[in-house]
């Protein structure tokens, strides 16, 4: 079996939320968020997140997909290629320089989407936005309090994996597209994770140190978020 890490394109991208969705249906924070699954939209969350890959393409995000021309164990039959896992990072904004005209246009261009998908679907797809809020002040101010290099950071947003090809490699493939990136222009990467185990173990293999926590308390419920910093490694 042979996995290759392309850029994501607009033909990935049904493909990269079906991967997404699978992977993240036992996530802690995304159970937390979406805490009412009766109310849960599928499909509100599909077009959601196409919109949101639609808005990085635009703004020439770094996200790529793991693609397997064969599945384990299917030796025998023809190859196929589908996506094996998702890695969507956002590139470094300096903190001193205001976005560009791209991505302001773009932050507009994605709200009024996902404001016609509200009136299209009758609502958020049963995302709770007061924690919704809540998580996004919280990350802000863990931001302003670890991100200490002026020149900002490479932030790994997602990284999703097929269950059946997790411990093969792919991770590890779709996180160095960026990192060795990274590397060779000296550039610090940020992630967050609602998995301590195994993801910190994982994630600390690759280079990323372990920086704050991010305590999400709703009433009885409850959320963390691991926090990692990797810095660039110079060259041998």
């Amino acid at each position: 079996m042979a996995v290759e890490v392309l850029p994501l394109t607009t033909a990935d991208i049904p493909e990269a939320v079906a991967c997404i969705q699978t992977a993240f249906a036992d996530d802690p924070f995304f159970r937390w968020v979406f805490n009412k699954r009766s109310g849960f939209n599928l499909q509100r969350n599909a077009a959601s997140m196409a919109a949101h890959f639609r808005y990085g393409l635009s703004c020439e995000a770094p996200i790529y997909i793991a693609k397997a021309t064969s599945r384990p164990g299917d030796s025998d039959k023809a190859p196929c290629s589908e996506i094996a896992g998702v890695c969507w990072w956002f590139p470094p904004q300096p903190a001193s320089e205001p976005v560009s005209w791209t991505v302001w246009a773009q932050d507009w261009l994605l709200s009024f989407r996902q404001l016609l998908f509200n009136i299209r679907f009758g609502g958020r797809g049963g995302l709770n936005v007061r924690r919704y809020w809540q998580w996004k002040q919280r990350q802000e101010a863990t931001h302003a309090k670890v991100w200490t290099d002026p020149r900002g950071y490479y932030f790994c947003n997602v990284l999703a994996v097929n269950s059946e090809m997790r411990g093969m490699g792919v991770g590890r493939k779709l996180v160095e597209a960026v990192t060795q990136k990274a590397d060779l222009e000296g550039m610090p990467c940020y992630l967050e994770s609602s998995k301590g185990f195994p993801n910190l173990v994982i994630y600390e293999k690759l280079g990323f140190e372990l920086v704050e926590e991010i305590d999400c308390v709703d009433g009885n419920d409850s959320c963390k978020l691991y926090c990692m910093i990797r810095q660039p490694k110079k060259a041998d």
